[in-house]
């Protein structure tokens, strides 16, 4: 198939919701495996409805599909529309595969259900989390989210920037973890830990494996060539990596000779080309740092890269 029609803005664009439609899936099936079987509530909205199924039989999919669908409409005006219409899409097929993994007859499936009877739960709960994180991560890329508390978190952060969006969940996470250890209060005892901490490791592995991605997503590195000359060096980057660069005029303490500083911000990738083109100019010295974060046309000069060097 031609390269061409995958750079389709439409045809990415279908992809897109195709990759979100399929973490539902991933999803709904982390819940049905790993989560509701074990005693415990995991973080978020998700929680919530793992707790009303265990004390009132109402069923996580239905649950979700009629919070979630609200909260997605509420945010295409309140937070922002691209948003929330991918977080619903995301919402609509995990409520709709858990229903149909709870309510049809899957016996095949069950076969793969990890029921720990209250023993070493922490296994299903790492190995819960982990799929979690992968797909809040994937997720977030996509410019999607799991709905529930991500939207209240997304409002709260945007009416009050200087609320950070995570304290905002923590929140919401702590309260629920402190329910929770009376929902599956144990006969004899006031109060029950054991789902309080496997709640927090739930939304520690979570928050760790997505942050980790997004980060990763948005890392980049500024890279600092020292020079005599470097007019060359700027047209090579220019040509090759599709990258501008700033010069800064600079002097030698030692010799007391003219340099220049040229400072230039690459992806991974392009960090691996610019180490080629460098190793063409020996006497220039140049040193690497990480970057956490881009802000700016960044995006667009990475895209015009790569669809050069897909040429």
């Amino acid at each position: 198939m031609d390269s061409k029609f995958f750079k389709n803005p439409n045809v990415k664009k279908v992809v897109q919701y195709l990759a979100i439609a399929l973490f539902g899936v991933v999803q709904a099936l982390n819940y049905y495996l790993f989560i509701v079987h074990n005693d415990f509530a995991p973080a978020g909205v998700g929680g919530i409805a793992v707790m009303i199924q265990y004390k009132f039989g109402f069923s996580v999919g239905y649950f979700s599909f009629l919070l979630n669908v609200p909260l997605c409409i509420l945010a295409f005006f309140l937070v922002e529309k691209r948003f929330s219409i991918r977080s619903l899409v995301y919402s609509l097929v995990y409520s709709l595969v858990y229903l149909i993994f709870d309510k049809v007859d899957t016996p095949h499936l069950d076969n793969f259900i990890y029921d720990a009877n209250g023993i070493d739960t922490i296994y299903p709960v790492v190995i819960a989390g982990l799929l979690s994180g992968v797909v809040n991560g994937f997720l977030y890329s996509l410019g999607s989210s799991t709905a529930g508390t991500d939207i209240i978190s997304k409002y709260a952060a945007k009416v009050a920037p200087k609320l950070n969006f995570f304290y905002v969940t923590f929140f919401i996470n702590f309260v629920i973890a402190i329910i929770s250890s009376f929902v599956y209060k144990v006969p004899g005892l006031p109060i029950n830990y054991v789902p309080v901490c496997l709640c927090i490791l739930y939304s520690f592995i979570s928050a760790t494996i997505g942050n980790a991605l997004i980060k990763q997503a948005k890392k980049a590195y500024k890279v600092t060539i020292v020079s005599d000359d470097t007019v060359e060096l700027e047209k090579e980057i220019i040509q090759k990596l599709k990258h501008s660069s700033t010069v800064v005029e600079a002097r030698g303490s030692y010799t007391g000779n003219k340099k220049y500083f040229l400072v230039c911000v690459v992806n991974r990738n392009q960090l691996f080309d610019l180490e080629k083109i460098l190793s063409k100019y020996p006497s220039a010295f140049s040193y690497v740092e990480k970057v956490d974060e881009t802000i700016g046309n960044f995006k667009f000069i990475k895209k015009s890269y790569k669809e050069e060097n897909k040429k």
